[in-house]
Formats: structure tokens, sequence, C-alpha cells
């Protein structure tokens, strides 16, 4: 899944802050993950990261920022690793939650 694909791409047309007509990308805005009882809750291990994480219980090494958004005070948003010895929460239902996302970014 390429989160990226409805995102607005936006052209610059302030001299001050850069190159006039350079692009970006409009503001992403995830979706809240309620915590659910089926969620699932693992105690992190070295070497543990986001992704691997996303591919063992998602199948897709993409949906990483999921288990990222549904840990937003014991993840790193600039990091794929976790510190060892962390419990985090590993939101069940993605399509519901890739679903929001879409609605949420179109």
């Amino acid at each position: 899944m390429n989160r990226y694909s409805e995102i607005k791409i936006l052209r610059n047309e302030n001299e001050f802050v850069g190159t006039i007509g350079t692009q970006y990308y409009g503001d992403v805005i995830y979706p809240e993950i309620p915590i659910l009882e089926t969620d699932i809750w693992v105690e992190t291990e070295f070497g543990d990261r986001l992704d691997l994480l996303s591919n063992q219980f998602y199948d897709d090494v993409t949906l990483y920022w999921i288990i990222a958004i549904a840990n937003p005070n014991k993840v790193n948003m600039g990091s794929l690793f976790l510190p060892p010895g962390t419990q985090i929460r590993i939101p069940v239902g993605v399509t519901s939650i890739v679903d929001s996302y879409n609605i949420l970014n179109k």
C-alpha cells in the first residue's frame, strides 16, 4: 500500500520558504485507533523493529505506521527501532484502520 498515493501534491508559492514551484506533500492525517480487547500486546526484544513486527502480524512491512500511531508514547516517530522490554499494542482490524486513513486523506 502506498499511503501517500492520495495525498495532495502542492507547489511552493512563497519565495521566502524555498524555490517557487517546488512540489511537496500536503498534511497527512492519521486515524485514531481505539483500544480493543482483541488487540495483541507484546514486549519487545532486542532487534525488534516496527517494520518487522508489521510483517509478522500483518504480512505487510508498509503498515508499520499503524503500530507506531497506536503507541505514541512508546515509539520514537523518527525510528523503526524499539527499545527492548517495551510493551506495545499491535492493533487488529487493519482493513478498517487503512480505510479510515484513506477517507481522512482524500
